[in-house]
């Protein structure tokens, strides 16, 4: 029982940092779409393996981030020199694992007649680039607003309808 208690908390973990950190979304919605396009490349497990582990550094690396600043804004109510030392330390692993997920990236995925594949796939059936387009100004609402401000902004909406309709009927 313990054991499964874990998990909760560790989950718990995770989507307070999603709720919270616009980065975590940038990284989620990131590896994504890099999974998504990969199923356009013969890439083997091994590089599947590579392309996994190298989504789970950045995101651990940017939970660990959200580790250090929340110890540090509890410990320290206002500016201390080794907190901001700590949040830049913690900012700068998150950074090296983003750019070297990039240097990844560029290793596995550098193959330009690849890229005019995924060109015709989207150009030779326009609905299919609405769909990417939705998805992406979907992603960026995701990004922005974060799963809280979503369903918060869906629930303002839904109660300043119900009071146009009570004000309505008066």
């Amino acid at each position: 029982m313990r054991f499964l208690k874990s998990f909760k908390y560790a989950f718990r973990g995770i989507i307070y940092c999603i709720n919270n950190e616009r980065n975590m979304r940038i990284h989620t919605a990131a590896a994504l779409y890099v999974f998504a396009f990969s199923l356009f490349f013969e890439i083997s497990r091994v590089e599947y393996a590579i392309l996994f582990l190298t989504f789970a550094l950045v995101m651990a690396a940017e939970l660990f981030n959200t580790v250090a600043e929340e110890l540090s804004d509890m410990i320290a109510a206002s500016y201390h020199p080794v907190v901001r030392i700590v949040k830049d330390l913690a900012a700068g692993g998150v950074l090296i694992g983003a750019l070297f997920a990039v240097a990844v990236g560029v290793c596995l995925f550098w193959r330009p007649e690849v890229f005019e594949g995924i060109l015709r796939f989207f150009t030779q059936a326009p609905w299919r680039a609405v769909l990417l387009a939705i998805s992406l100004v979907a992603t960026g609402v995701y990004i922005q607003l974060g799963p809280i401000g979503i369903r918060d902004f869906c629930i303002r909406k839904r109660t300043e309808k119900k009071e146009k309709e009570i004000w309505k009927d008066k």
